[in-house]
């Protein structure tokens, strides 16, 4: 096992991760920006390593891993975002002799094009979208794939995420200008804008699959969660299991991700997205090649760490796991509290909490970077706490996040908490008849 692992992150996943680690007795190494130096993860922390300015740090792979040899850690978690998911990190880590925990380089390439991992997935037999099986050339070819396809169609960036480069069109006239603002946004988001298309589904659930997989050709899933509630393509508040869920459906929805994880060889932790229709047909998106924001969802209807599991299979150690003994419990619901002003737009609201107050009790988690006094910077994402509640039933679980939302107090901030009141009172989300138009219908 590690002795000392440096977490190149921040905020509350580099907290999470502090936590796992210490409880595995493996010290922990923190980095920062010039603006984070008085943050929670650097105070919790064995160790920290300022690596720059704000703008020039958290993706700076060279200070990284200077950090990573000065301070004589052995391995390095990235948490997500950042570089989680970036190849040339995870290849540079390997060539340093330094264990980067998370998949291989080469299937973080693979899988994050996303137009190259829908081609593998079809060679795989998952389910995929109908759409184009390559790249979108030029303007002929999008115009062709797209009749070919069918409207509406969506556009995508292959090195997409976070909802950037995508665009819904629904007739052939919208096409064109809709794929050169697509490309532009993905060239300045990802410094790529290859493109490829897909049928636009009408009303589905978001919902994936967490798998873990070891480097002895162990694979599991851990069930799902559904992801359906998003603004603008970002999640706002996940579930599980899903409320329309079946264990017919899980079973080959599980076994569809487990497939699609041993075609290409994955090891350690990771998602595979699927959209699924009323008629629970369901489709790969994408894979997601790292640890998930919501994955305290799966943590508590399995009761199983992720992060640490993440860290045994990165140090070599077999996965003691076997599918039969993943049993889901409960009804798990998450609700991401960001600083944001939803009355003026979502406009995000950093600053300093003068007063904050965290819910608590049986079933309740809170993971954040806050503090009392702590001064939010406006560099980075306006996430600033999940909070996560597990109940008997999903009644329950609703029932306690009413609570909790109710007794979270953050002053000197604007946040979401009460759009997410107005979400978990909502009579459609009550009754679990929602998909991932939700919100855009508020």
């Amino acid at each position: 096992m590690f002795k000392k692992i440096l977490i190149a992150n921040r905020g509350e996943i580099a907290i999470r991760i502090i936590r796992a680690c210490r409880e595995m007795g493996i010290e922990t190494v923190a980095i920062y920006s010039t603006i984070d130096k008085e943050a929670l993860h650097v105070q919790m922390a064995d160790e920290a390593v300022c690596v720059g300015p704000p703008t020039d740090s958290y993706t700076n792979i060279g200070r990284i891993l200077s950090a990573t040899v000065l301070t004589g850690a052995e391995a390095i978690h990235p948490g997500f975002g950042f570089l989680s998911e970036n190849s040339r990190f995870a290849q540079m880590c390997q060539e340093c002799n330094i264990t980067f925990i998370g998949p291989d380089a080469e299937i973080i390439e693979k899988m994050g094009n996303k137009s190259n991992a829908r081609k593998l997935m079809m060679e795989a037999n998952v389910p995929v979208i109908p759409g184009s099986k390559e790249p979108i050339a030029d303007d002929e070819k999008a115009l062709k794939t797209a009749e070919e396809i069918g409207y509406p169609v969506m556009i995508k960036a292959s090195a997409g995420g976070g909802g950037r480069g995508i665009r819904v069109v629904k007739e052939e006239g919208e096409l064109l200008d809709a794929l050169n603002m697509a490309k532009k946004e993905a060239k300045a988001a990802f410094g790529d804008d290859t493109m490829y298309m897909e049928k636009f589904l009408e009303k589905p659930r978001h919902v994936e699959i967490q798998i873990l997989a070891d480097h002895y050709g162990n694979t599991i899933h851990l069930g799902e969660r559904d992801c359906s509630i998003q603004r603008r393509n970002q999640k706002v508040l996940e579930e599980g299991p899903c409320p329309v869920m079946t264990k017919e459906l899980r079973d080959k929805m599980g076994q569809a991700a487990v497939n699609a994880a041993q075609y290409v060889g994955y090891k350690n932790a990771g998602t595979i997205e699927f959209l699924l229709d009323n008629h629970n047909n369901f489709y790969f998106m994408e894979m997601n090649t790292r640890i998930q924001v919501e994955h305290p969802v799966t943590e508590f209807i399995t009761g199983v760490d992720l992060i640490k599991e993440q860290v045994k299979i990165a140090a070599g150690q077999q996965l003691k796991l076997l599918q039969e003994d993943i049993k889901i419990s409960g009804h798990a619901i998450e609700c991401r509290i960001n600083a944001e002003d939803p009355k003026r737009n979502f406009m995000p609201s950093p600053g300093k909490v003068e007063v904050l107050f965290m819910p608590g009790g049986l079933g309740v988690r809170v993971d954040t970077l806050l503090f009392d006094g702590y001064v939010i910077p406006p560099s980075y994402d306006s996430m600033v706490a999940k909070l996560i509640v597990h109940g008997k039933d999903r009644e329950e679980a609703i029932n306690k996040m009413r609570r909790a939302l109710g007794e979270f107090l953050l002053d000197g901030i604007s946040t979401n908490i009460d759009f997410q009141f107005s979400i978990i009172n909502n009579p459609k989300f009550l009754a679990g008849e929602y998909d991932t138009g939700f919100v855009s219908n508020l």
